[in-house]
């Protein structure tokens, strides 16, 4: 099913500004939306460009990216915590802490 972008309109109506962007997913032949399906207040369906899955689609990126496929591949992924890195895929310390500044 596609994923349509909507707006919700702001107060002052302004169709260049809007207050929140959100995605649905609708059948093509489910007609536009005209207001927030949770909050009620209008919305305006937005033009996008269509993402048609190829070489580089942010899937392939996602799956590439994958802890399972860098631990493969014999990398170690990290993700910054306020300790330090916390590792999640890979091989080699669990955490690197982080040192304090020197001043």
């Amino acid at each position: 099913m596609p994923v349509y972008v909507y707006g919700v309109v702001s107060a002052e109506g302004d169709s260049e500004s809007y207050s929140e962007i959100f995605e649905i997913e609708q059948q093509i032949s489910d007609k536009p939306l005209q207001v927030h399906p949770e909050t009620g207040v209008p919305v305006e369906r937005l033009l996008c460009p269509s993402f048609i899955a190829g070489t580089w689609s942010p899937l392939k990126a996602r799956n590439l990216l994958s802890n399972e496929n860098l631990t493969k591949r014999g990398l170690t992924r990290y993700e910054k915590t306020s300790e330090g890195y916390r590792k999640t895929g890979g091989t080699g310390p669990d955490m690197i802490r982080r040192t304090p500044k020197q001043q």
